[in-house]
């Protein structure tokens, strides 16, 4: 039985014994408040409850970060030096006066999206497949700027529960650059200093934002409430064959430095003539590979 299920048939089983035996202090607690607020109540403290049980939670340790960005994440020692330094600080401190904001720069292919992943399995035992970690698209999301109004108040109410259902809550913003800076506004109340957001504190909360191409107008920016903006550099030749390394241990294949190289230079590289640098990262390095086995 889980804990909504639990707490609706104590309620019930409740209010026959109060039925039954008249008043007593409840029954005068529900007068005061008004009956009509109690499934408030209910769903606020089941949300709680439901945080509290959670068997999700993994207990933070730095040195698994550390090892973690040092074993996957190649050729961004800047951005694996401000992930550990400001992601170990934040878990470990108590009475955190706001959320942690993070504003990811740079081209397809450099490691942003694989850096979430990496954050969300050391917070996380399910990893990036958590429950507790929400993805928004702008394109796929937020398609339509007739809609703003609605997507404002959905984005608003996404927020607002989830964080009140766990408070360690992790929220990506995918291509904010292509968002309606509304919507992004939108968000200003969530990541200021604020203790409580209509009876919701969001100081535990994780905040990630991905901009592809430049930076957006908007209050985040206004207000300084982006914490850290961390550049994610193009990748090298070398980066992308220790891109290929490590897909051979995700793909069971054993690893072969030569059939690394191989895969490596294959990928497409500029400047044309000096191939300094990988247009796409490493991005597809996973959908090559299994083509040279």
């Amino acid at each position: 039985m889980n804990v909504l299920h639990f707490f609706t048939v104590l309620f019930l089983v409740s209010n026959i014994t109060l039925a039954a035996s008249g008043l007593s202090w409840l029954d005068e607690v529900l007068n005061i408040l008004g009956r009509e607020m109690v499934p408030y109540f209910l769903e606020t403290f089941i949300s709680m409850l439901n945080g509290f049980f959670d068997t999700d939670h993994l207990s933070f340790d730095s040195k698994r970060l550390r090892a973690d960005l040092k074993g996957s994440l190649f050729g961004q020692h800047i951005a694996s030096d401000v992930v550990l330094k400001t992601v170990s600080s934040f878990m470990t401190d108590s009475n955190p006066n706001k959320p942690l904001v993070f504003s990811f720069h740079g081209t397809t292919g450099t490691g942003k999206s694989h850096v979430t992943k990496i954050i969300a399995r050391n917070l996380y035992k399910k990893g990036e497949q958590s429950k507790h970690i929400h993805l928004f698209i702008s394109d796929l999301h937020f398609p339509d700027k007739r809609n703003l109004d609605t997507y404002t108040a959905q984005l608003k109410q996404w927020i607002h529960g989830n964080v009140s259902n766990f408070p360690r809550s992790m929220f990506i913003f995918d291509e904010m650059d292509r968002m309606h800076p509304r919507l992004i506004d939108t968000l200003k109340p969530f990541l200021d200093n604020n203790d409580n957001v209509d009876g919701v504190n969001l100081t535990e909360t994780l905040a990630m934002v991905d901009y592809c191409c430049g930076f957006s107008h908007s209050s985040l920016i206004n207000k300084h409430l982006i914490d850290h903006y961390v550049p994610f550099l193009p990748l090298e030749l070398k980066h992308v064959r220790q891109c290929v390394m490590a897909e051979m241990v995700h793909l069971n294949m054993t690893q072969d430095s030569d059939l690394a190289d191989e895969v490596a230079r294959d990928m497409p590289y500029y400047p044309e003539e000096e191939r300094i640098y990988a247009f796409k990262g490493c991005k597809s390095v996973r959908q090559k590979l299994p083509l040279y086995k």
